[in-house]
């Protein structure tokens, strides 16, 4: 008879599942969400746009209004096409599907968002890494090196980086670009928080995809994520796609609010103010060392950080330690930017907790 050990993969067994944790009743600053809910008009008329969707019915299954509206709202090469994921976990999952041969590689630098890791697992394909500089740069020679001695199938760059917040230089990317093997992937989760935009490089570079997902301005629980990239190579991964990925109620909502786009982007602007003001008076906390961030939230280094972070969680706010995640990241915390409340509060807890 099957058991658990006989049947499941080893690497799957080896595996800890992507953990949530439980926020009720603390200060939510740990997940990159926006604090801040929809203008009351926009919400009421989503709501009477939502209640007369066809749930009774499958959704368009290429999602083209969505994607019309995704073009009108943001500077999608002309000659790129666009694929939609269940946010962009999904599409991370679809590439590595895409190009899971045996013995391929992904390859990703560290440290940087976990999933890239996770799914290389999950399907099969060998993860390499190499490491930033310690002030959480490139290390264009080592990745260079690594794209030379591995031959990777797809290369993963996440730029503002998480939890670092850093943006990479457009000329470390350019040049990554034109040496790697396999498809470099351009993942900007965060680009409504910094200056620098990769959209262009899909329309430019042939081997070059540029991922983005809604989830950070606002929209996290629509859980909509988005590829750019030349048809030839997203004809391909779109095989892979389940059909009806993206549902009724999220293509009828993230429409309507992309012709919004400018409500979104002001509130994208309030946390940044947030952000600037945040990381002033965390750098005036005792013990703190606070890194520049042009995502929405700060990565900042204390003594006793998981301490620290227990601290806050006594003191009724939730964060995320990633103390344990890299040798880079050793005593770091990860702070979302909240309202100005939130932030008060947080830094209250923050100042508090030291002080014992």
């Amino acid at each position: 008879m099957a058991t658990v050990q006989t049947l499941i993969r080893e690497e799957v067994l080896a595996l800890s599942a992507y953990q949530v944790p439980d926020a009720r009743g603390l200060v939510k600053l740990d997940a990159m969400e926006n604090p801040y809910p929809l203008p009351a008009a926009l919400a009421e008329e989503l709501g009477h746009l939502l209640a007369r969707a066809p749930v009774n019915r499958y959704p368009d299954a290429d999602a083209k209004a969505l994607k019309a509206a995704i073009r009108r709202a943001l500077p999608v090469p002309g000659d790129c096409d666009i694929l939609l994921g269940n946010g962009s976990d999904e599409i991370i999952q679809l590439l590595a599907l895409a190009v899971a041969k045996p013995g391929a590689v992904l390859a990703s630098v560290e440290p940087t968002f976990v999933m890239f890791r996770m799914i290389a697992t999950f399907t099969g394909l060998r993860h390499v890494a190499c490491s930033l500089r310690s002030d959480f740069t490139l290390d264009v020679e080592a990745v260079l090196a690594l794209l030379e001695r591995e031959r990777p199938a797809l290369l993963f760059l996440a730029t503002p980086n998480n939890p670092t917040g850093n943006a990479f230089a457009r000329a470390d990317i350019e040049r990554i670009a034109r040496a790697v093997p396999g498809l470099l992937v351009i993942d900007e989760a965060y680009y409504a928080f910094g200056d620098t935009s990769h959209l262009d490089l899909a329309g430019l570079a042939p081997n070059v995809l540029v991922m983005r997902t809604f989830s950070k301005l606002g929209l996290a629980g629509l859980r909509l994520g988005f590829l750019v990239g030349p048809k030839h190579w997203l004809e391909q991964v779109d095989k892979l796609r389940l059909p009806y990925n993206v549902n009724v109620l999220t293509q009828r909502c993230a429409t309507r609010l992309l012709e919004s786009y400018d409500q979104l982007a002001a509130q994208a602007e309030a946390i940044r103010v947030e952000r600037g003001e945040l990381e002033r008076e965390l750098a005036e906390v005792r013990g703190v060392e606070v890194f520049a961030s042009e995502a929405n939230f700060l990565l900042f280094r204390i003594a006793g950080a998981a301490a620290v972070f227990d601290g806050l969680v006594a003191r009724g706010v939730l964060i995320k330690n990633v103390s344990r995640a890299h040798s880079l990241l050793a005593d770091c915390l990860r702070v979302t930017v909240g309202t100005r409340a939130e932030n008060t509060r947080f830094l209250a807890a923050l100042r508090e907790t030291v002080a014992v």
